[in-house]
């Protein structure tokens, strides 16, 4: 096992200087350090002095990709591509285009970020597969069918529809919640719950019909016809043996988001005002701040190839029958 994880984090250096790459170049194709500048200063009538001021203070001065002008190495390495990216690596993330500590940021909005991802996560879980689990032991019943119509419809919706639709009805109408915004300690909890809440019911949809799948697959095998033929009534065949089994994908699939909790969530921090990482991307976006932005892409990349690994470990630990090699 460990010469395949070994194996693996060296593919995934291509990977992410690939992602590296790519990030630079549609970020640059839209904004040139100029245009960048002009951003940042905030004044109408900046001067070609101010724009050099700034280039040259955050080496943004320097060639993109190629610098023709020098010799060697350097043709590479006297870049703005060089320069931004080769820190990444180390996980020195350097300061953002507003001179921001971007390593500090990350480290202060993971909180928040975790604070609603994790349990969107967990309660989700539990729902859908509750859910599935019912609509599977009355399958080819009218409940079968009432369920799938429903989740079909569920996942049919815009996910801003369930965020507008929540504040309305929750935070404006029944006023049980704030709308939005965010606090430290205890007190966060009152401004955790409508976002948790839009993110389960989002999700129920799409999780419930995954999960029916799964088990409507696993209710097919050799084995759950041999647990009928020993006279096991379906409660017991679906809810002792179909779930352990069917549990191996349902955990697999948990195990690849994981790290990419950290991340949080980009329509739902925006739309409730949390400062997590997801609402970090987006200012950073809009304010056209590449550090940032070429941070949180790095990020994301190397949280999900930690995800997929994490995933190829889980599947040796509950089906011995999977070897790493």
């Amino acid at each position: 096992m460990t010469a395949y994880i070994v194996r693996r984090l060296l593919y995934a250096l291509p990977i992410l200087i690939g992602v590296n790459v790519l990030t630079f170049v549609l970020f640059f194709v839209v904004n040139s350090p100029d245009d960048m500048a002009r951003m940042h200063l905030g004044i109408k009538h900046v001067t070609p002095d101010a724009i050099v001021k700034w280039k040259a203070e955050r080496a943004y001065d320097k060639p993109l990709l190629f610098n023709r002008q020098a010799n060697g190495t350097q043709a590479l390495t006297d870049t703005i591509f060089f320069h931004k990216s080769i820190r990444l690596f180390a996980f020195d993330f350097g300061r953002s285009d507003s001179g921001r500590d971007i390593g500090y940021d990350i480290r202060q909005r993971a909180g928040p970020s975790l604070a609603i991802a994790l349990p969107t996560l967990v309660v989700g879980l539990m729902v859908n597969i509750t859910f599935a689990m019912i609509i599977a032991f009355f399958r080819g019943t009218y409940v079968d069918l009432s369920g799938v119509i429903i989740a079909v419809a569920l996942m049919s919706i815009s996910t801003l529809f369930y965020i507008i639709g929540g504040q309305y009805l929750v935070g404006k109408l029944l006023r049980l919640v704030p709308i939005s915004g965010y606090a430290s300690g205890w007190s966060a909890l009152k401004f955790i719950i409508l976002p948790v809440l839009v993110g389960v019911v989002g999700g129920i949809g799409t999780g419930v019909r995954w999960y029916r799948t799964i088990f409507l697959e696993e209710l097919g095998k050799d084995y759950v016809r041999t647990a009928r033929a020993k006279g096991l009534s379906e409660r017991q065949v679906l809810f002792k043996h179909t779930l352990k089994n069917a549990m191996i994908p349902i955990l697999t699939g948990v195990v690849v988001v994981l790290p990419l909790l950290f991340l949080g969530s980009l329509i739902l921090e925006s739309f409730f005002g949390i400062p997590g990482l997801g609402s970090y991307t987006i200012d950073a976006i809009s304010s056209q701040d590449f550090a940032i932005v070429r941070a949180m892409v790095f990020l994301g990349s190397v949280l999900y190839i930690i995800g997929l690994l994490l995933t190829d470990i889980s599947y040796t630990l509950v089906d011995p029958r999977v070897r790493l090699t």
